[in-house]
């Protein structure tokens, strides 16, 4: 990293920080360009390459996640959510919520009440695994090393949600991955939330034909925000799926394998098993 890079990446660590500690101030753009001693056409150019969103958009999303996480809560209503979030009253927070998450405030309050979702437990050739379903498909699968770990990190995922230990038909086409025989599994339906940038990032991993390698700067690329490789890299760890959206085929421009959110010797693992596989149903020539 370059003398200039590392100055402009200490100021978008300091204006995340900022923006965190103050978001329930909602501080325009140019508060936030002063408190790291940049013009606010500047730190605006400045942070959407680097973050991958605009300040704006940033501070949005952390307005909502922390409105969603009250609204998790029984008693919570819109009003008193709105003005807890920095809002001026429920007609922001409505605007807010059908802009970034498609719904209204109310709607996700009930939806997360109200959604059920199945899970369980099975062994692979990679290990444990958990895996969660909705009605509408897949919702999470994690590399199990500690089962009370991965079912604690279902439960923060999905907040409300009633969880319920019993396997299911989408279950079933997970198993049969894992058990190292996909040729013969049909496809299997994915019910994904994330925000805009996240779900840009995983449908651009979906893309990643098996046996086939790119960087986080390569991912950049194709979504259009060249600039944003390491807001491409947290949304890769924030990735809900294991293996079937294959945040292991990305690795660093250097060749390095990289940090993998269940161990890089797992990844490791996980990426000489595909290659063998194709090594093994190739042509003979």
């Amino acid at each position: 990293m370059t003398g200039q890079n590392q100055i402009d990446y200490h100021r978008i660590v300091k204006a995340i920080i900022y923006i965190r500690e103050n978001f329930k101030n909602q501080p325009d753009l140019d508060e936030v360009a002063s408190a790291v001693n940049l013009s606010p056409f500047h730190f605006q150019k400045l942070f959407t390459e680097w973050a991958g969103v605009s300040p704006k958009k940033f501070l949005q999303y952390l307005t909502v996640e922390y409105a969603k996480s009250l609204l998790q809560q029984k008693q919570a209503n819109l009003f008193d959510t709105a003005l807890e979030s920095g809002l001026s009253g429920p007609s922001r927070l409505h605007d807010l919520f059908v802009k970034i998450e498609a719904m209204t405030p109310g709607e996700y309050k009930n939806l997360a009440q109200a959604l059920s979702i199945n899970y369980s437990f099975s062994s692979g050739i990679f290990g444990d695994i958990l895996i969660a379903s909705t009605k509408k498909g897949i919702c999470f699968i994690a590399f199990a090393d500690d089962q009370q770990e991965a079912l604690n990190d279902l439960n923060s995922r999905f907040a409300g949600a009633e969880l319920v230990n019993r396997s299911d038909e989408f279950h079933s086409g997970v198993v049969g991955i894992f058990a190292g025989n996909p040729a013969s599994i049909p496809a299997i339906k994915l019910h994904l939330r994330g925000s805009e940038f996240q779900l840009k990032v995983w449908e651009a991993l979906l893309k990643i034909p098996e046996g086939n390698l790119k960087t986080y700067g390569n991912i950049a690329q194709e979504i259009n925000f060249p600039a944003a490789s390491r807001a491409v890299g947290t949304a890769i760890g924030a990735n809900p799926i294991a293996f079937l959206i294959p945040c292991h085929r990305v690795i660093n421009s250097t060749g390095i394998i990289g940090n993998y959110r269940w161990g890089s010797v797992r990844k490791s693992a996980l990426i000489g098993w595909e290659a063998a596989r194709l090594n093994l149903n190739a042509e003979p020539i």
